[in-house]
């Protein structure tokens, strides 16, 4: 059970900032066809126009598993039921952290702009996945998820 909304900056010790009071999770979901499920970013969003993963801050009490499918849910349309967890990658900052949830989706779906977040929607091929703008953080990130996608005991 949830309670207060996390929807607010973080500042780090060095000035930088972070979504989410009570850190963010994001999912990544994949299909062994149709590749990763990709949102563009709204304008006005952090790092706005570039492409990331349906994610957003957790709210008090929630799990970094129940904030990512619930986010994914609100953003993209993306059905909790058609998904099987592989693994979660956690950025931990000290003050704040960022949890990516990876999941397979065990069945074709498309996913639907549900909300202002997203500008667009689309599955792309991991191989196409870098010639994308991404969101800073995610671009650094992906190369190792792809990899414990592609390769389960590299984790």
């Amino acid at each position: 059970m949830t309670s207060g909304s996390g929807d607010a900056w973080v500042y780090g010790p060095d000035g930088g900032r972070f979504w989410g009071r009570f850190g963010a999770a994001g999912l990544l979901v994949h299909h062994p066809e149709r590749g990763v499920l990709l949102q563009h970013r709204a304008l006005w969003s952090h790092f706005g126009d570039t492409w990331g993963l349906p994610g957003g801050a957790r709210h008090e009490g929630e799990t970094a598993v129940e904030a990512a499918f619930r986010e994914a849910r609100e953003e993209a349309g993306v059905p909790a039921d058609l998904l099987r967890i592989s693994f979660t990658s956690v950025l931990d900052l000290g003050f704040w952290s960022y949890t990516t949830v990876v999941a397979e989706a065990v069945e074709a779906f498309e996913p639907v702009i549900s909300d202002s977040e997203s500008i667009a929607l689309r599955w792309v091929l991991p191989g196409d996945i870098a010639d994308f703008p991404l969101h800073p953080a995610f671009a650094s990130s992906w190369p190792d998820l792809h990899l414990r996608i592609k390769n389960p005991s590299a984790a």
